[in-house]
């Protein structure tokens, strides 16, 4: 007797009040008679944002509560209130945009994946919200309290990875993901309607951190001196170059004027150190749509008024008083350090939300 090779493929239920998922057997068949699926869904020529499930919402106050009585008690409340709507967190304003963008675009070229260290069962809450929210985000990995991530951010091809938890982003970027640390969002934000506004520091975010670290050991007059002397030589690669340069190919999908994606680079620099960077992105054939060279003037009010969405910076001193006026996020150095004589950040201790297991001793 013959053997049935079956294939099944997961298939949305129609007029349903929740997009809940059922295994259909697939109907395409081959010539010799065996039901086949379709084939798979490649990430690979698409934006993907990785992202955590307290980047996109507010879960501030169950972070707290697992801290202070620990993954069982958490668990039951997540239980307790998965129908309860959660409220936007920092990344929620960039990714309901980018999905957003979708629409504009003859083809899907934007994915959002949850990667969470939650369970399968306390994630449910989070696709919960995003059904709420109206979300199209369809992929997710619950890990629960997986030792390392990034071989899901590997996995699904993740461009930039968005997260409450320093170990996780440390991580990624270690492995030469692009990734950042969200502050709290700011009170009162309110995204701009029909438009994406990304901003990105330049030394160590876009470009790499050899100048900036010519300024740290040798002061600004040995910086200026090498920058003029260096000012048609392109930088090499930061964590965030490859990220610009999906965004700008993006960009060029576009007719000239209707693009509603804009970039912007928010940058310490001054003349003449700025001649440095419009040759850089030239050499990468990348535009920008605006350039604030700034020569240690507060970053935070350009921001405000650029109406940023996501502000990506290497230092404190400038996302945290930046985060109180637009979403914004830390990019950690490679290694934890930017020196080789400083100390290295120290890996997040405390577990949260993302994190439902304890570390092991070390």
């Amino acid at each position: 007797m013959k053997k049935l090779h079956l294939a099944f493929r997961y298939k949305k239920m129609p007029n349903r009040s929740r997009n809940i998922g059922v295994i259909a057997p697939e109907t395409r068949r081959r010539g010799n008679g065996m039901i086949t699926g379709t084939m798979p869904y490649s990430l690979t020529d698409k934006l993907v944002i990785g992202i955590s499930s307290r980047a996109l919402f507010d879960l501030e106050h169950e972070n707290r509560l697992f801290d202070a009585q620990g993954v069982e008690a958490f668990s039951c409340y997540q239980r307790e209130h998965e129908d309860e709507p959660l409220r936007p967190g920092t990344a929620f304003p960039l990714v309901q945009a980018l999905l957003g963008l979708n629409a504009l675009l003859p083809e899907r070229r934007i994915e959002v994946v949850v990667i969470s260290r939650n369970s399968p069962d306390t994630g449910l809450r989070a696709f919960n919200a995003i059904e709420a929210h109206g979300l199209a985000i369809e992929r997710a990995a619950f890990t629960g309290g997986a030792r390392s991530l990034v071989g899901y951010l590997k996995a699904f091809d993740v461009d930039l990875f968005l997260s409450r938890n320093p170990g996780d982003v440390q991580e990624a970027i270690d492995h030469g993901v692009a990734a950042a640390l969200l502050y709290d969002p700011p009170a009162d934000f309110r995204a701009p309607a029909g438009q994406i506004r990304i901003a990105f520091d330049g030394d160590a975010v876009l470009f790499s951190p050899e100048s900036e670290r010519i300024y740290k050991t040798q002061g600004l007059e040995a910086f200026i001196a090498h920058e003029r002397l260096h000012r048609h030589d392109a930088m090499a690669e930061g964590p965030f170059a490859k990220l610009l340069m999906r965004l700008s190919a993006l960009q060029r999908e576009f007719a000239a004027g209707t693009c509603p994606v804009r970039i912007a680079i928010v940058t310490a620099r001054s003349s003449p150190a700025h001649a440095r960077v419009i040759h850089t992105l030239r050499d990468w054939g990348v535009n920008v749509d605006e350039a604030f060279f700034l020569g240690g003037a507060p970053k935070e009010t350009v921001l405000a008024a650029f109406g940023a969405q996501m502000f990506f910076d290497d230092q404190d001193s400038h996302v945290r008083p930046a985060s109180g006026h637009v979403p914004a996020g830390i990019v950690p150095y490679a290694g934890g350090r930017l020196l080789p004589q400083e100390a290295a950040s120290p890996a997040a201790t405390l577990t949260s939300p993302e994190s439902p297991c304890p570390p092991a001793p070390q």
